[in-house]
Parts: C-alpha cells; structure tokens; sequence
C-alpha cells in the first residue's frame, strides 16, 4: 500500500469523529498526490458536512471530478451539496450524468433526485425516483432510510394538498 492510500484510509477511518486527525491525513495525502479524488471528496465533505462551508466544498468536488470525472465516490456527496446550495439546474444536471457511469451505485443518485424534487416541492416526481431508488437498491439499512423518507415526503405532499384547500377557503370572501 502506498502512502497516499494509508493516509486516505486513516482519514475514512476517523471521519466523522475525529476531524483534526482527519484534516491531517487528508492533508498528507493531498501533499503526496493531489488529484488523489478519494482525499478530495473527503475534504470536499468535511467542508460541507462539518464546516457548512459549501462554495469550498464545492470546489474540492469540482477539483475531484476534473481530475477523474467517473469518481463514483464523488457524485452522491457533490449532488448533496449543490442541492444545499440551492443550485438545482447543476444538480440536476449532475445527476443526469451520474446515472450514465459505469459503477455508479445508483440507489444513492436516485435518492439523490428524490431529494431534489422534494426541495422544488415536487412531491409526485420525489415519490417516482424514490421508488426507482427502492429498485435498485440491495441494502436493507438503506432500505429503512428510504421508507422514512417516502414517510417524510408523503407527509409533506398531504400538508401541501391541504394548504391548498385552506388558500381556496381563505380567498372566497362568502366562506364563513
């Protein structure tokens, strides 16, 4: 195992909890090869995860897809944060063109278009790629989370339903 790699695997092996360990192994990483996409996602996640700081994010996402633009461990973290950012054309995009790579897990990318559907308050739309996203997915914890999140959506499209019904009632000056 070259250095890269042992500074990138001691890096995953700390993130979340221990983030001053984790920045220093990234940052080892990164000094021995800076394309190295793994250590670029990671900080790329450690900015928008931890730091809320999405533009830097952003950049260490966009630098990890210059370098290789089929890093599969890249797209569901890159997608996540444009979505944050409101940027929902270049998420949009993104994930179109995540669906296409060879290797993609593409149960975490069809989350990824529910979620951004429910944030354009698409509930319909959300619902159709979260059923997609149940398809292809092989993992029971993540089935779990994808029945909560149907849940959540469902909830919300029943609360949009019924706001509609109180704007009607609202706007008709003869309701009582």
């Amino acid at each position: 195992m070259n250095s890269v790699n042992k500074y990138v695997l001691q890096a995953l092996d700390n993130y979340p909890i221990y983030l001053e360990e984790t920045i220093e192994s990234l940052s080892y990483a990164l000094s021995y090869d800076e394309s190295n996409t793994m250590a670029l996602c990671l900080m790329g996640r450690v900015y928008a995860e931890q730091l809320f700081d999405y533009e830097q994010a952003k950049r260490y996402f966009q630098e990890a897809l210059a370098h290789n633009v089929r890093a599969v461990e890249v797209y569901p973290y890159f997608i996540q944060t444009l979505i944050d950012m409101g940027e929902y054309e270049a998420a949009k995009k993104t994930i179109k063109f995540a669906l296409t790579l060879p290797g993609m897990p593409l149960a975490g990318i069809w989350l990824k278009k529910a979620l951004l559907f429910e944030k354009l308050r698409k509930y319909k739309k959300a619902l159709k790629a979260l059923k997609i996203a149940k398809l292809e997915n092989v993992d029971l914890d993540f089935s779990s989370s994808l029945k909560s999140i149907e849940e959540r959506i469902r909830g919300k499209q029943e609360i949009s339903k019924g706001s509609g019904r109180i704007r009607k009632k609202e706007s008709n000056p003869d309701h009582k």
